[in-house]
């Protein structure tokens, strides 16, 4: 077949015009986000853990970059931060005494191994002496999904064990429970930090959830390296919001323990993919600790500015990501012990300040903008925890939050990777917002891994606040040079290598026009809500949107 020379031309001419509006960033400076990457993962800031050496100089250039963008404070009392009061526990773990009963036989479990443990509640000892222990599957009460673990079972006094994971993340072909929790996709009943939570809720002493590294995501020893240790926001009435204990066992220590008291654990898994399912009391098994603990006050500081809506300033647009990373901690193997967070998430608090610039450069919009930096993202969501509980906009009329938490450094993509895909109407803007750059919207590779519950938007998303998460973690993008090949093996690199670790630091050999395309897609996005009468809202079997339609008399 013959091709003429200016068929060929036109053929160049429209692969150029593909790749070209595929590495378009609007009024996003790459360069400008590589320098602002480069002095916040700097020695100097000190690997930007909350409370540590390096929090002052955080705040202190983040403020500074706020008022060069031209934004005005958002914070507590016309200033530029939000106090967040911390509570670091440790539990002794040395010393620390548990212990299984079941079958007229006591089994010691030592603290890191077979069980871990800890307290969230500022006290200095830990007590329980053979508590009776209650399996109540995977602990899930969602109306929504016309789902109840719990049938009204007392649970005061007792140790409530869940299953990890939710009801149908194991089901098979001809279950009437597959597809009802999303399938493989986590729902935010599959966290843990959800089962604890329902557990007190429930009225429990304790909360112990079985181990199994593909329902958690992870193995065992992640667990591990944080043996005792935790965080929280000091709360007014935390016997109330926090149970006792709660903590995690392994999973052959529980069939054991099932085993013993005359249960089978695998039986019961298949029970509690049931609605029918009731709690199944452990008979004649208990569970007994005695620990010192350790409490320590930490306050830390949320960075807020703002851009006053000229028509409707109640009504918001949040932009954030997390200041914190994770500190100085152990030397690596080349001797380093700064743990700088360049692109977990010092990229995503350059998309903040270039986002504001050009917001500041355009006309002043109908609504207001908020840009929110986060503490104590890595302890906990911590920081927008406590926003979510002492916010300072009204969140009933927030439209949106557009979060940004590690975005990938290899370069201009053809698609744009959304993190929770089918959960609200955000997502068809940023899809109409990704045409434009001639990009598509790929969701996340692995939503098993519930990377949609674990970010700082899922503070304001329990709220009911409608959410975009942008994380270069939920799979490999379609990159321009080497396809989505070329993307995994940098999330493969990324995470192996660097995730949490003193290799997150900032690169001269990065190529971050693909982050800058990113950051771009949530500036239009916010942009065109911001100048807009719309609500958008969360989709039909969303956990969160019985949440937002609470409050709709707010946004008529």
């Amino acid at each position: 077949m013959r091709v003429s020379l200016g068929a060929l031309v036109l053929v160049v001419c429209l692969l150029r015009a593909e790749v070209s509006r595929a590495q378009d960033s609007g009024p996003i400076d790459p360069a400008r986000v590589s320098r602002i990457i480069q002095t916040l993962a700097s020695d100097e800031f000190a690997g930007r853990a909350p409370g540590g050496p390096g929090e002052a100089k955080t705040v202190e250039y983040l403020i500074g970059q706020f008022k060069e963008v031209g934004l005005e404070p958002g914070g507590e009392n016309g200033g530029w931060t939000q106090k967040v009061p911390l509570v670091h526990f440790q539990v002794r773990n040395a010393d620390a005494r548990l212990s299984l009963r079941a079958g007229g036989k006591t089994t010691p479990l030592r603290q890191g191994q077979e069980a871990i443990v800890t307290t969230l509640r500022p006290m200095e000892r830990v007590k329980i002496d053979k508590a009776p222990l209650v399996f109540v599957g995977y602990g899930v009460s969602a109306a929504e999904r016309g789902w109840d673990d719990f049938k009204g079972v007392k649970l005061r006094g007792k140790i409530a064990v869940f299953l990890i994971n939710d009801p149908d993340f194991e089901a098979q072909e001809g279950e009437p429970v597959l597809g009802r929790f999303g399938g493989r996709a986590a729902t935010y009943y599959a966290r843990w930090t959800y089962k604890f939570e329902e557990a007190a809720r429930q009225g429990a002493l304790g909360a112990l959830i079985i181990h199994e590294t593909p329902g958690a995501g992870y193995g065992w020893s992640t667990l591990q390296s944080g043996t005792g240790e935790s965080y929280d926001i000091v709360r007014a009435n935390p016997a109330k919001e926090k149970v006792l204990l709660q903590g995690w066992l392994q999973r052959d220590v529980a069939a054991d323990l099932f085993a013993r008291s005359g249960l089978s654990l695998d039986t019961l898994k298949l029970e509690a993919r049931k609605a029918g399912f009731k709690p199944v009391a452990l008979k004649g098994a208990s569970f007994s600790a005695d620990y010192a603990l350790t409490h320590t006050r930490a306050d830390s500081h949320n960075v807020i500015g703002r851009l006053l809506g000229k028509e409707r300033p109640d009504e918001s647009i949040m932009y954030a990501a997390h200041w914190d990373a994770y500190g100085i901690g152990p030397a690596d193997a080349s001797g380093d012990r700064i743990r700088r967070g360049a692109v977990d998430d010092a990229i995503g608090l350059a998309g903040l300040i270039e986002i504001a610039r050009a917001f500041q450069a355009g006309p002043r919009p109908a609504r207001s903008l908020l840009f929110a930096a986060w503490t104590a993202e890595e302890p906990g969501l911590l920081g927008s925890e406590y926003y979510g509980a002492h916010p300072l906009q009204p969140l009933d009329t927030m439209v949106a939050n557009l979060t940004m938490d590690v975005l990938q450094t290899a370069g201009p993509a053809r698609d744009v990777v959304l993190v929770g895909h089918g959960q609200n109407e955000l997502e068809d803007a940023l899809a109409q917002a990704a045409a434009k750059q001639g990009r598509t919207v790929t969701p996340d590779a692995k939503p098993e891994r519930g990377l949609f519950y674990r970010a700082d938007h899922f503070s304001l998303a329990r709220r009911g606040v409608p959410v975009l998460l942008l994380m270069g973690l939920g799979g490999g993008a379609d990159l321009v040079n080497g396809g989505r090949e070329a993307g995994e093996r940098w999330v493969a690199d990324y995470t192996a290598r660097c995730y949490h670790k003193a290799c997150d630091a900032w690169s001269a050999d990065w190529d971050l026009r693909g982050a800058a395309q990113d950051m771009q897609l949530l500036h239009e996005v916010g942009r065109d809500l911001a100048n807009s009468n719309r609500w958008p809202n969360w989709k039909p079997g969303s956990e969160f949107k019985a949440v937002r339609d609470r409050s709709a008399a707010a946004r008529k």
